[in-house]
């Protein structure tokens, strides 16, 4: 058995693009930036945002993007603008969306997901 030693980052987020700084966390997550790296392998490391809400939204995004989901009932499709997103629920979940679509969809996300955390003011 293989043990994985797991690294802590920490990361500001102050004055950060989105896009750019999901995709440095999602390498981390999966951790492509480790040698033994393997597709099926889950050895990716801990990651700790910080002043998330001073991120930068570029272009006009933030109230034109739309987040869909369905609840798997007829006429379920449900929609909601980033706008609405961040008013609702905050910046972390809308760089926990980013960061979920840079992911790989299968069994592994969801354990890769867990360790992206929000540090508190």
């Amino acid at each position: 058995m293989e043990v994985i030693k797991r690294d802590q980052h920490v990361i500001d987020a102050t004055d950060r693009v989105l896009g750019r700084l999901a995709t440095e966390v999602a390498v981390l997550l999966r951790g492509k930036n480790k040698v033994g790296f393997e597709n099926y392998k889950d050895i990716g490391d801990f990651v700790t945002i910080k002043n998330v809400e001073g991120l930068k939204y570029t272009g006009k995004k933030f109230n034109d993007k739309i987040y869909y989901h369905h609840t798997l009932y007829l006429g379920g499709l449900k929609k909601a603008t980033m706008k609405e997103v961040y008013l609702k629920k905050g910046p972390q979940e809308i760089f926990r969306k980013a960061v979920m679509g840079m992911l790989t969809k299968n069994k592994l996300r969801a354990r890769q997901i867990k360790r992206l955390k929000f540090a508190n003011k």
